[in-house]
């Protein structure tokens, strides 16, 4: 096996590593800042719903005029705003997601490029500073499908929310929280750790 080979490769997957533990930081930070939109739509939905059964005209509220419909403008406006802030936050989600692509398609491109000098048992030999480069491969690849599918479920939810069925919406809270994967994560924060040492090493 070439070692030069191999230490390009190792260059190759430290850089992944860098660039997965980066992007895992902007991917929690963009996921928590959607926790509370998520919620807001939720308890909206719940305003609305009480709305639909509130008679003003049997009320001290019915020398207000219009205020039936000012209110649910008002619900609806902000349902839109939460809805728009969650649309920017899927996009930033998305871009993680799409830089963690680029990166793990681009280890394997040089992997595969390389396959004719690679040696199998040392791709698959590991040391106690160093996984084994099959190892690395394995966990890139988790991570990139672990993102891939968290955009896909979470936007295809966004997109079922609509003032027009207050049912969903009130229900989006606990469906949004379902869709965490915690085995995913673990995973992924794993192999950060197992790669700690090698990402120190020259």
């Amino acid at each position: 096996m070439s070692s030069s080979v191999v230490s390009s490769l190792h260059r190759e997957l430290k850089h992944s590593f860098s660039a997965l533990e980066a992007s895992k930081a902007v991917w929690d930070r963009t996921l928590a800042d959607c926790e509370p939109l998520i919620s807001s739509i939720g308890n909206i939905a719940v305003q609305l719903k009480a709305l639909k059964h509130v008679r003003f005209a049997h009320t001290p509220l019915a020398s207000f005029p219009g205020l039936h419909e000012r209110l649910h403008y008002k619900l609806s406006l902000a349902v839109d705003t939460s809805l728009g802030k969650l649309a920017e936050n899927m996009d930033a989600l998305q871009r993680v997601r799409d830089a963690i692509g680029q990166q793990v398609s681009a280890v394997f491109q040089f992997y595969e490029r390389n396959t004719h000098t690679l040696d199998f048992a040392e791709c698959v030999s590991r040391s106690a500073v160093c996984p084994s480069i099959s190892d690395m491969l394995e966990w890139l690849q988790d991570a990139e499908r672990h993102y891939r599918l968290q955009v896909v479920q979470r936007r295809t939810l966004l997109q079922t929310l609509t003032p027009s069925d207050l049912t969903l919406m009130e229900t989006a809270p606990k469906r949004w929280e379902s869709l965490h994967s915690s085995g995913g994560e673990e995973r992924i924060t794993e192999a950060l750790c197992q790669v700690s040492f090698f990402m120190e090493t020259e």
